[in-house]
Formats: C-alpha cells, structure tokens, sequence
C-alpha cells in the first residue's frame, strides 16, 4: 500500500453478526458543521500517513464519539488524523458499526469491540508499509469512541470473532490508549445513559453492565493511557475519567490525567478555546516521552 491516504475494508468477506438488512449508510452534513454517519455497514480503516521524513514511527487509531448511535466522522475523526500527521504520527480512523444497527443479527454489545480489535491487527499488519513500527501503534477515542478505546485497551484478548486471515494471529493489545472525555463505566450514577441503551438496550442485566464497565477490568497490562475532560462536561460526567485514573493507579499502569475545569462535551480540538485548545500538544509531549 503506497504513502498515499487510503481507505480500506476492515473484513475481508462476510462482515460478522451482520446480515443485509436493506438498511443503508448515512452520511449526514449536518447544520453546525459536523459530518455524521449512521447505518454502518461496512466498517472501514481512513489511513492518514506523515511523510516518510517525518514519520516518528508512531500510529494512532482514532474511534470517533456519537453515543454508539452515529459517528462525529469528521469533528472526533478525520480531523484529529490531520493533526497527528502535521506531528509525524500516522491516523487511522475507524468507522466501526453500531449496535442498534438493524443489520446486526445477534452480539451487539460486542460488535464494536469487533472492529476495534480487527482494526488494530490489519494496522499492526500493515504498519512496516505504512512506515510504523508494529509495538507504537495505540488508540484514541472520545466519549463513546472513548469508551470503545477503552474496552480494547481492556478486553483485547477476548475471543469475539473467529479468525478471518494471517492478520488475526496478531495482537489486538493496543501500545498506549489517549481517551478524550470518554465514557468508561455503564454503572449509576456516572454512565452516560445514551450509550449504556444503544450497548445494551433498556433493560440490561448486571453482568452485562459489569462486562463493559472498563475500570472493572484494568489489570497490570493494561497499556499505558492519556486521559482528558473538563470538570463541567454535563454529558459524560468527569468521574468517568477519574474512576479509570483509579483504576490504572492501582494496578501501577503508568497514566497522565489532565481535567479543565470548563470544556463541556465534545470540544473535539478546541480550537477557539484559548486554554483548553493545547491540549493536543500535551498529548503530542506524553507519546514523545512514553517508554
């Protein structure tokens, strides 16, 4: 695959849990700027690359937000691909399907975690192409894609699909995890009620709200994670954050932690906020430094 950008499939063949439907992708322009995609049915990688000559050998898969009812493509996506690549850091987004999708047949609570983890393979695959080195690759999501992010840096071993190609022999354990205001626990009082349904319907038993509540299951190696959120941030309160923080510190998870105390939700790159705007630079001086 050349240097050029380059979308691909995420599955070679059949799309698992999925059957046609005769539901149709939307791609939505919508009034405040925001391109959103709902309907997906066929999950695709977005390759950014760096040029050769300023590649840093690092690559960032980007799960973009939108409650796991659509996906902000381009405002928690393509947009934060083009950032990383101005630093050298080759962007992958991930369109990953959505469970209250009519095309998905049975597993919605883990289809998203099945792309995410197919999604990690085929870019540790082709990461000598892309010019990356295959033990630097991490993630990044925001809010749901947060979450997303967040139970594949927790659930990567977990077997929720059969093996399709040689690229399913490789680890789907993420290098290192950036989670922007993310959504991490499905429990009260802290969850954000809009993913929790679209995961797991109204009426989910403990176990199922146990399984994806990810500061549950950090463990000693769990990868290293960069968290963000504003303290007013109304939609996904900022205990989400500071449950996983607990959680990596007390399984000794090497974590930085930075919370603004304005923000809201969903502030993306926050460019005409003259503070929180530099955020993305901290998170460029955390990767330079990470072991």
């Amino acid at each position: 695959m050349s240097a050029q950008d380059t979308i691909m499939p995420l599955w070679p063949q059949a799309v698992p849990n999925q059957i046609a439907s005769g539901e149709k992708e939307v791609v939505d322009h919508k009034d405040d700027g925001i391109t959103w995609i709902t309907n997906v049915q066929n999950p695709t990688l977005e390759v950014y690359l760096p040029s050769r000559k300023n590649a840093t050998g690092q690559a960032v898969l980007i799960f973009p937000g939108g409650g796991y009812h659509g996906l902000a493509y381009d405002w928690e996506g393509t947009d934060i691909a083009k950032a990383l690549t101005v630093k050298g850091v080759a962007a992958i987004v991930v369109k990953y399907r959505l469970p209250w999708s009519k095309s998905i047949t049975k597993g919605k609570n883990v289809v998203p975690l099945q792309d995410a983890q197919r999604a990690i393979r085929l870019v540790r695959a082709g990461a000598a192409e892309w010019g990356s080195a295959p033990d630097k690759i991490g993630i990044m999501g925001f809010s749901a894609g947060g979450h997303l992010a967040s139970t594949l840096g927790t659930h990567y071993n977990d077997e929720v699909y059969q093996r399709q190609d040689a690229a399913d022999d490789l680890s789907a354990r993420p290098d290192f995890m950036a989670l922007i205001y993310p959504v991490i626990t499905l429990g009260e009082p802290s969850t954000h009620t809009g993913s929790r349904t679209s995961l797991l319907g109204e009426d989910p038993t403990q176990e199922e709200v146990n399984y994806l509540s990810n500061e549950k299951h950090v463990n000693g190696d769990t990868p290293p994670a960069f968290l963000l959120h504003a303290m007013d941030d109304k939609a996904v309160p900022v205990e989400n954050s500071i449950l996983f923080f607990g959680a990596l510190r007390e399984h000794q998870v090497p974590a930085t932690m930075h919370v603004y105390p304005t923000g809201g939700h969903g502030f993306s790159l926050a460019l005409n906020d003259g503070r929180l705007k530099n955020w993305i630079n901290l998170f460029f001086d955390w990767l330079v430094n990470l072991d």
